[in-house]
């Protein structure tokens, strides 16, 4: 492994682990807010012992992804500081109020954590419901850096220099809006999805129900808003790369050829080298209309862009294509659901309808890796689009290969900590949450 590829390697892997946590930072707040609200509201204790669960798996998760988080922003310095040189002053501040609100997010978790019964009873709630804002404002701007290396502005490139900065431009870049609704979407979803499995899991053991129960109900609704704006918000972000990136989006299509009245691609196994997708199943006119609201338009290929700043195509292809098919399936999952809400109020208790959420526990966050492997991947071979390539903003420093095994070696240990936790925080459900459970009221007599 040469020292290029182990630094983007390290990233990779470094922004694969970090995207989950903090995707769950930026929805499960929301997820503990509308479980205390309903206590507030009802005074139902089963909802408050839901909300000191899902509370102390909110604080769990946001000591990991700020270990992650700070492992990545050293990461940025030693690996990319030929593209921290120039990129840092240009948009350095959307990390800095990422900064404030990572420090809000610090205090508010506190707050909430300790205010139980000390608080007046709705700052408590808000201050929870403030961990959730500051969770997706710390998402939206760490986003906003990275939508600005996919569409650069707030400065003029000058004979090799950035002059005229503005940082206000930089952070609000074209690309801001539509990544930063589509990861936000996408972030509820994949939450949404994983934690009714899990309680959908729990509930199939047929212990603590009526809790496991209220908390699936809470997760399916929040997951079917995300599932159900995804491809809004996909139609926004698509839009906008098409604009933008007309290379990417080709890479993403595996579409070799300009054309008017493009196809939309379904599957399909690319080949570079004969410049043509093999097997796969196209949709006439489709892509035009997607792109432009017009069936006729023009869509350009790959062969129309030289060959040497073309993505790796089969990569990004089969990266779009696996968001795509897990979207849709999570989508089918969330009209089944709300069919039985509506019409079949038995199912909603059936194992089928469980064991399917119980299945799809991971394809929000499948669909969610693969979608930041296509931003990511058909940006290259640039690090600032059009501005700076990759290879050109690497470390010099030899044997970036063992940074990228130690840095490996961490994310696994933190990864199997954080199941540690988690797995125990499930256990205690009875003792700790459940005021339904015999074994809740016995600790309480004793205490």
């Amino acid at each position: 492994m040469d020292d290029f590829i182990a630094a983007r390697a390290q990233m990779a892997l470094s922004l694969g682990f970090h995207i989950i946590f903090s995707c769950v930072g930026m929805v499960m707040p929301f997820l503990m807010a509308f479980a205390h609200w309903k206590y507030l509201k009802t005074n139902n204790e089963v909802y408050k012992g839901l909300t000191k669960a899902w509370s102390k798996g909110v604080a769990i998760l946001f000591a990991t992804g700020a270990v992650s988080g700070t492992m990545l922003s050293f990461e940025l310095g030693l690996l990319w500081p030929g593209f921290m040189k120039h990129a840092g002053p240009i948009f350095g501040m959307p990390f800095s109020l990422e900064g404030t609100a990572f420090f809000i997010e610090a205090i508010a978790i506190g707050f909430f954590l300790y205010g139980w019964e000390r608080f007046n009873k709705w700052f408590h709630w808000f201050c929870g419901f403030l961990v959730g804002v500051s969770g997706l404002a710390s998402g939206i701007l760490v986003v906003a850096a990275n939508a600005w290396m996919n569409s650069p502005t707030g400065f003029d490139y000058i004979n090799g220099q950035y002059l005229n900065i503005d940082p206000i431009k930089a952070m609000f870049n074209d690309a801001w809006f539509p990544q930063a609704l589509h990861m936000t979407v996408a972030a509820f979803c994949a939450t949404g999805f994983a934690v009714a499995g899990v309680h959908a899991f729990l509930i199939m053991r047929r212990k603590n129900v009526e809790f496991h129960t209220k908390a699936f109900r809470i997760a399916v609704g929040f997951a079917l808003i995300g599932a159900f704006g995804a491809p809004l918000s996909g139609d926004v972000a698509a839009k906008s790369v098409a604009e933008r990136q007309p290379i990417k989006l080709a890479a993403m299509e595996a579409h070799f050829e300009t054309e008017k009245g493009a196809a939309f691609v379904i599957g399909g196994i690319p080949d570079e080298e004969k410049e043509e997708i093999k097997y796969a199943v196209k949709i006439p006119k489709v892509l035009s209309f997607l792109v432009s609201n017009d069936f006729n338009a023009e869509v350009k290929g790959l062969k129309d862009f030289p060959r040497d700043e073309w993505p790796p195509i089969a990569v990004v292809h089969y990266a779009f294509q696996i968001m795509i098919f897990f979207g849709v399936i999570m989508i089918g999952i969330g009209a089944v659901y709300l069919y039985a809400f509506f019409f079949k109020k038995e199912w909603l208790s059936k194992n089928w309808l469980l064991k399917t959420f119980l299945m799809a526990t991971p394809f929000g966050y499948i669909a969610l890796e693969a979608g930041w492997t296509v931003t990511e991947v058909g940006r290259q071979p640039w690090i600032i689009y059009g501005i700076m390539r990759t290879v050109d903003a690497v470390t010099p420093m030899p044997g970036i290969q063992y940074s990228f095994y130690f840095f490996t070696a961490i994310f696994v240990s933190l990864s199997l900590i954080l199941v540690f936790l988690l797995r125990r925080q499930i256990q205690m459900v009875p003792r700790l949450y459940d005021p339904t459970d015999p074994q809740f009221n016995d600790k309480n007599q004793k205490s």
